[in-house]
């Protein structure tokens, strides 16, 4: 491509060769642009750019745009939906990245980019990258907190399993459960467990299986393998379906040195599959063995009680002997004394001298009779002479009168009570008067009558 710089100027060329000054064309904006495009995407095709990332962020239509930057110069970035589905990690803002795609112009604000195609992290695998980052953001929300795992089941009855059939994590987890648990009902959900969509394969059989009736408890993984081979269990999708699930989840991914982010999320980790099942049926061996020791405890137990009831009851046996002697003893003297007693009192021996008490009781009993009437007829005649003598009748008897008012409600004691033509009523010792007032005195000086 041919410098501008490294043309002759038009003073410096000879008269003779001097041409006629080019015909002036104008561009306007958008043809510049188009131009500028033309030479940008024809002149470099494909490029790699190491960069930090800054101001990233994405816009509801899926596509990803930021900035890549270094100490003297930055550079416009996008990345379109359809690529962003394929990073193995989150890009952020400070993120030290190598990005690969083309470039070009972004005609409306006359700015060029780079349109990424793929983009790693520098120094570090890009699925190492989005582990670290989908763990501590996990971990901040609690997923892998103790305290909401769940302990397993002791007798699992149907156990469930989200793993694919055509490994061997499957026939081993199989062969462990019958041979320790042969009653256990298994449900098998195959699926996906590595590959595009595997992450998405596992997390809709883990929803799908705790959905069966009756499943107690589920394992969930696959063999070994690199950490591309596991990667599905380092996504989002799977972990927020085990930490969903409403039943306890073991985790069997890999060996025992692969860890997962579904290892934290779990309930249980298991360092391989034939540990799951053997996890899972651990506790009804357990179980049974407990009860093994509970039964021979219960039957020990049983035979020291009956050999202690042995004892004790032999013993309130012979208490209950010896108190019975003693009760009987107590009872035949009460009875002596109280015979002796019944014998003192016999009435035969003393009805001649009750008879005589009797007979000297009813004297004075009469005796006392006749005073007591003597007296009560004598105190009768005085109070019956005491009324006699208190009588009115008597009083009037003796030529007295007594004055009443003329409805007899008030008997008139003064003469000023009544006045002159008032009527009054005389009672007298035989009869009674109906008078009329003609006058009165007062002091007692009118000798004028009724």
């Amino acid at each position: 491509m041919p410098d501008l710089f490294s043309q002759p100027f038009e003073e410096d060329q000879p008269a003779s060769r001097r041409a006629a000054p080019p015909e002036r064309r104008i561009f306007s904006v958008s043809e510049l642009t188009a131009a500028i495009r033309g030479l940008l995407e024809t002149g470099f095709g494909d490029v790699w750019v190491d960069g930090e990332i800054s101001n990233c962020r994405v816009w509801n239509t899926g596509h990803m745009y930021f900035t890549l930057k270094d100490g003297d110069a930055q550079l416009k970035a996008v990345i379109f939906r359809s690529a962003v589905r394929y990073l193995k990690f989150k890009p952020e803002d400070g993120l030290h990245v190598i990005a690969r795609g083309r470039l070009g112009v972004y005609e409306p604000k006359g700015e060029y980019q780079i349109v990424c195609e793929h983009l790693e992290p520098h120094g570090l695998g890009a699925l190492q990258l989005a582990f670290d980052q989908l763990k501590k953001k996990l971990q901040a929300e609690g997923l892998f907190d103790s305290a909401r795992k769940r302990p397993l089941p002791s007798l699992p009855r149907k156990i469930g399993i989200v793993t694919s059939l055509d490994g061997a994590a499957l026939r081993d987890i199989i062969k462990v459960l019958r041979r320790r648990h042969p009653n256990a009902h298994l449900v098998i959900r195959p699926t996906r467990v590595q590959g595009d969509g595997a992450a998405a394969d596992v997390a809709e059989a883990l929803r799908a299986i705790v959905k069966i009736r009756g499943v107690d408890v589920v394992i969930v993984g696959r063999g070994g393998g690199s950490i591309e081979d596991l990667h599905a269990f380092n996504q989002e999708p799977v972990a927020r379906a085990i930490a969903s699930s409403p039943v306890p989840v073991v985790s069997a991914v890999g060996h025992e040195v692969d860890v997962t982010i579904a290892d934290f999320v779990a309930d249980l980790r298991a360092p391989t599959p034939s540990a799951a099942a053997e996890m899972v049926v651990a506790a009804k061996d357990e179980f049974c063995a407990r009860i093994d020791r509970l039964t021979h405890r219960l039957k020990n137990t049983a035979q020291t009680r009956l050999a202690m009831r042995g004892r004790h009851a032999a013993e309130l046996t012979h208490q209950l002997r010896r108190a019975s002697i003693e009760v009987f003893v107590r009872r035949e003297r009460r009875y002596r004394t109280l015979r002796l007693r019944l014998e003192a009192r016999d009435l035969r021996r003393h009805l001649g001298a009750i008879r005589g008490r009797l007979t000297s009781a009813n004297g004075r009993l009469a005796a006392a009779a006749a005073r007591s009437r003597h007296r009560a007829d004598s105190r009768l005649r005085t109070l019956a002479g005491r009324l006699e003598n208190l009588s009115p009748l008597a009083v009037l008897a003796r030529g007295y009168a007594v004055c009443w008012n003329a409805d007899r409600t008030a008997i008139v004691r003064r003469a000023s009570a009544v006045s002159p033509g008032d009527h009054v009523r005389v009672t007298l010792h035989e009869g009674e008067l109906e008078c009329e007032v003609r006058a009165r005195d007062t002091d007692g000086n009118d000798n004028q009558g009724l």
